[in-house]
């Protein structure tokens, strides 16, 4: 990959079609709010899925899950809350996280359920 965006880009391409196989339906992508953004909204099961996608080229020396920092998880979660208010006040909802990693000798997916809660 040439540059960080062109990743980032690929990777909502690959959870985009990864969820998609798996009976999701995408609803938005890059919703944003003020100054939070999902990267992707999705629903299945009558649930709105906030998805937030994290995509290198290795896992060497970092666990892409835990660059959901707080900070990170409370703009997902404010850009989250005008999102249900504006579209669907009556759904439940929850936030994913999916971890792409991708290089020129392969592609995983990794999608984590339930991977945080909103914080009162």
């Amino acid at each position: 990959m040439s540059n960080e965006k062109e990743l980032g880009d690929k990777g909502e391409e690959l959870a985009s079609a990864f969820l998609l196989k798996k009976g999701y339906k995408i609803i938005k992508r890059k919703y944003v709010s003020g100054h939070s953004e999902v990267d992707l909204v999705a629903s299945i099961e009558g649930k709105i899925i906030f998805v937030e996608v994290k995509t290198r080229a290795s896992a060497y020396l970092s666990d892409p899950s835990s660059l959901v920092t707080r900070k990170k998880q409370k703009q997902v979660i404010m850009a989250a809350d005008r999102f249900m208010k504006e579209f669907h006040p009556e759904k439940e909802s929850r936030f994913d996280i999916v971890i792409i990693i991708t290089n020129k000798e392969y592609t995983s997916v990794d999608h984590i359920e339930d991977a945080f809660y909103p914080m009162i």
